[in-house]
């Protein structure tokens, strides 16, 4: 497949006519698009639209790149959308290819790697977890993968989500006791664990169970995981049935525990359609303007679960293009199954299916079933798909609703888009972070939470003031910078931008809302948590970083520090209180609660990867051979540090120069 540096063409602006317009900005719109075509060729390629900050606006494939784009120079009957693409473009760049199914698979892969604002941009797309059983030690281990497959052994997926590969595990664990500790932990095993005591694992690591038996478990999950369930289910039945008449009734409790737990594991998949062994069925439902995507994965006869998708379009693009743009890039980075199935007709699909051919080197069918149990599934999927967006506007709505009443509540201009939260957390000055979360109007924004760690070693210990400054100064330090940096649009650029919002006008507000919108980085409020000293130290904060115009607002908890009795602190008015039962101060406690357990969780990771850690790691040239050799001479890292040069050789595996640097490790520390 090329990559996006292969044979670019059209990095270069075009020649211009005469030495005086060298100084002028190169042309932007139909005229600047023209430029290139005397140098383009019309065979197959991909072509990037960028704009005057050289962001990258649109990304587009094209069987004869040289027609696709003289046709962006016509601009009679061309949607109010391809026109503000085409008037944003300054530049374009090229990359030709061999065939049209290459330039769909570099199209996706660059829509991925850009995400460009004119495009259907896949939001979610993190890769899927899979079950994997190492083969590269002598007892496999069961555990969850995701990222690129190099560890050999097998792999089963994709699953949906994290919690369905976890279920599947535990049940995994019961049925045929495979171990899924570490290899550190394996080694070092001198008595079985607790999951031998609780009957989820065989303890190959302290012999309870032979290589050659425990292998035989190993063959039998896998066996169980490509399909053969219902082969191994009538085994552990035979097997029990013998043990029972031998009077052997421990072993037929074990294997009756087992037959139960792959009975729950199958349980699990809602749906087991028969004649559908391999296959991703995707679903797409749109409303006002906005669309879900339900994706559902079927592995080895099983349903391995399902996941909603709201990708970024345009509100005036139909269902059948986003769909389109949606599957070619869902299948960018993941395994392509030998079968996938629509609920929409795409234009693309005949060179879809070509395209995937070529990057699984295999056959791949591309189908949107009529009748029959397939079409069963499409339809069950788009059931899916209408209920979860159907979920999804209300929520949006809901949020959208309380963002409105928390500005008038705050005296803002507007219902604000994005609100930052911001709190610290510490005991006694140690282990001291800084959390900040985002709200918007899907709910909270997770991508866009951030944690500090305290770094200025000339806070006062538990200085809250002095914590809260760094934070902020570090969170809006960043967006200072980036805004200084924003070039301004033209005049031209503005009147355009003017013309084409009037010609195609924005949602009214009764509108469904929309989903899947990036939340800008400019917060349009900042809630501390604290009262008026927090309030002015924020304040000063963002005056002397020029962002004084951001709204602030400290949430300072009241009397007895109850909730509900909250004092609002705001500039230039004294501190108020919402009503007791008023939605806007229940949003807030909300807020407030989430930036909490956001800085709570991350100070106790802080503090438990402080108390867990080891003095001996920080020594350069000491392994877990040789950190095991010490601690379990000395029995301790403290009894380590006390030990003399000559106390360090009779340590196996310890040399004169490493018991040297030991020593002097410590002692340098004592120093």
């Amino acid at each position: 497949m090329p990559t996006p540096d292969d044979k670019t063409d059209g990095a270069l602006a075009p020649e211009t006519a005469s030495s005086a317009s060298e100084h002028r900005p190169p042309p932007t719109g139909p005229d600047g698009i023209a430029g290139y075509l005397k140098t383009l060729t019309p065979g197959p390629g991909v072509y990037r639209m960028l704009d005057a900050a050289g962001d990258v606006i649109y990304v587009g494939k094209a069987r004869n790149l040289k027609a696709r784009v003289q046709s962006y120079t016509r601009l009679a009957g061309l949607p109010n959308r391809t026109l503000r693409m085409i008037q944003a473009t300054a530049a374009m760049e090229f990359v030709t290819v061999r065939t049209e199914a290459e330039a769909l698979l570099l199209e996706a892969n660059l829509i991925k790697r850009f995400r460009p604002r004119f495009n259907v941009t896949l939001r979610d797309d993190k890769s899927f977890p899979y079950i994997l059983i190492r083969r590269d030690q002598g007892a496999p281990q069961i555990l969850k993968h995701r990222g690129a497959r190099t560890i050999k052994g097998e792999y089963f997926g994709p699953f949906a989500s994290a919690g369905a590969v976890n279920r599947t595990i535990n049940m995994l664990e019961r049925a045929f006791l495979l171990r899924s500790c570490s290899d550190s932990v394996f080694e070092s095993r001198t008595r079985p664990c607790l999951l031998h005591q609780i009957k989820r694992c065989a303890a190959p690591c302290t012999g309870e169970i032979s290589l050659e038996d425990y292998g035989v478990l190993v063959e039998e999950a896998i066996r169980f995981l490509r399909g053969e369930s219902q082969s191994v289910r009538e085994m552990y039945q035979r097997l029990m049935e013998d043990a029972a008449e031998k009077l052997e009734f421990e072993r037929a409790a074990m294997l009756r525990n087992r037959l139960w737990a792959l009975a729950h594991v199958t349980a699990e998949q809602a749906i087991n359609p028969e004649g559908v062994e391999e296959a991703d069925v995707f679903a797409a439902f749109q409303e006002g303007g906005q669309t879900c995507i339900q994706v559902f994965f079927f592995r080895v006869g099983q349903n391995w679960g399902n996941r909603a998708y709201y990708p970024k379009a345009d509100r005036s693009l139909p269902v059948e293009e986003v769909l389109d743009s949606f599957v070619a890039q869902f299948y960018d980075d993941k395994p392509v199954p030998r079968l996938i199935l629509l609920s929409h007709d795409i234009a693309n699909r005949a060179l879809l299916e070509e395209a995937l051919c070529i990057k699984a080197d295999r056959k791949i069918e591309i189908r949107v079933p009529q009748r029959g149990i397939k079409s069963g599934i499409v339809d069950h999927a788009l059931t899916n798909a209408r209920e979860a967006l159907g979920r999804k506007l209300a929520e949006s709505s809901s949020q959208k609703t309380l963002l409105a009443a928390l500005g008038e509540r705050f005296g803002l201009a507007r219902a604000p888009r994005r609100v930052d939260v911001f709190d610290n957390s510490h005991i006694m000055g140690t282990n001291a972070v800084g959390a900040m979360i985002v709200a918007g109007p899907e709910g909270f924004a997770k991508s866009a939470y951030r944690k500090f760690n305290i770094r200025s070693e000339q806070l006062t210990p538990g200085d809250d003031y002095g914590m809260m400054r760094e934070v902020l100064s570090r969170r809006f330090r960043r967006l200072a910078e980036s805004e200084a940096e924003a070039p301004v649009a033209s005049d031209a650029e503005a009147l355009w931008d003017h013309v084409a919002a009037d010609a195609d006008p924005p949602p009214e507000e009764d509108e469904a809302p929309s989903i899947g919108e990036v939340l800008p980085d400019r917060p349009d409020l900042v809630l501390v948590d604290g009262g008026a000293g927090q309030l002015t130290v924020a304040r000063e904060v963002l005056a002397e970083l020029g962002l004084a115009d951001i709204p602030v607002v400290g949430v300072a908890k009241g009397p007895d520090r109850d909730a509900g009795r909250e004092h609002f602190h705001i500039p230039d008015r004294p501190f108020f209180m919402l009503e007791p039962r008023d939605p806007v101060l229940y949003f807030v406690q909300r807020l407030r609660d989430e930036a909490h357990r956001f800085a709570i969780g991350t100070h106790r990771a802080k503090r438990a990867k402080a108390l867990g850690a080891n003095p001996l790691d920080e020594i350069a040239g000491i392994g877990p051979t040789r950190k095991r050799a010490l601690l379990k001479h000395f029995g301790s890292a403290k009894a380590v540090s006390r030990a003399g040069v000559d106390d360090l050789l009779a340590v196996s595996g310890i040399s004169a120069e490493m018991a040297r640097k030991i020593y002097d490790f410590f002692h340098e520390r004592r120093a």
